[in-house]
């Protein structure tokens, strides 16, 4: 990844994890905490495409597998955003435009319920069965629920900054210069043409030896 790219994914993942931690943990809502942290995994995954999403969505994992108040083994969380991260940036368009938001909104429902679970079979595996006593089923409804009506005022935010800090300016300005010197410059951006610089000289051709017949015919009649 380059350095920009890096620069911009640290800081949105750290912004977003104190966000959750100090303000949508303490919200006490029914169910899950609304995941800002997913959120923002999926707007740069969608941008940077799923070998971006992976690394994105590990160390983000990371980060909140370390911060407090965390009570579950580090690196449980990791795995799953490495996970949803690389699959989210499959559904990245070809073109890196979006045509309409029912995609990225059908990425957060099922990054929503898929990171769930995921967490959910993780945890049964080292022996975390927490998601049996809260419940498993309204936690898939509360997770979706809240990422769904988060995500429109994370999501497109996220992946405008991507796409914003991910141009290069040189490559543009080197691109710009390419463009001025092409044929149609030849022929439209200095108003000439290779075929109008071909008929001239033939024209002077034609009149040059008009006037040499000119000057032959006119010492006949002298």
């Amino acid at each position: 990844m380059r350095f920009n790219r890096m620069l911009l994914s640290t800081t949105l993942v750290i912004v977003a994890l104190v966000v959750q931690v100090s303000i949508l943990a303490r919200l006490h809502l029914p169910g899950a905490v609304p995941d800002l942290v997913l959120l923002t995994v999926l707007g740069l995954a969608l941008v940077y495409g799923h070998v971006g999403g992976a690394f994105i969505g590990f160390g983000a994992g990371l980060l909140a597998d370390l911060a407090p108040p965390a009570d579950h083994a580090a690196g449980r969380y990791a795995l799953v955003l490495c996970v949803i991260g690389y699959l989210a940036g499959l559904a990245k368009p070809d073109n890196g435009q979006l045509r309409s938001a029912t995609g990225p909104m059908a990425v957060v429902v099922a990054a929503a319920v898929g990171t769930t679970l995921l967490y959910a079979g993780v945890g049964a595996l080292v022996g975390d069965t927490a998601a049996r006593h809260v419940g498993l089923p309204s936690l898939l409804f509360t997770a979706a629920l809240y990422d769904l009506l988060l995500a429109p005022f994370v999501v497109p935010g996220i992946i405008a900054l991507a796409r914003r800090a991910d141009r290069d300016p040189l490559a543009e300005t080197a691109s710009a210069k390419a463009a001025d010197v092409s044929p149609g410059w030849l022929s439209a951006g200095t108003g000439l043409r290779i075929g109008s610089q071909r008929g001239g000289l033939r024209m002077k051709a034609v009149r040059a030896r008009m006037a040499r017949a000119g000057r032959i015919k006119g010492v006949k009649r002298l």
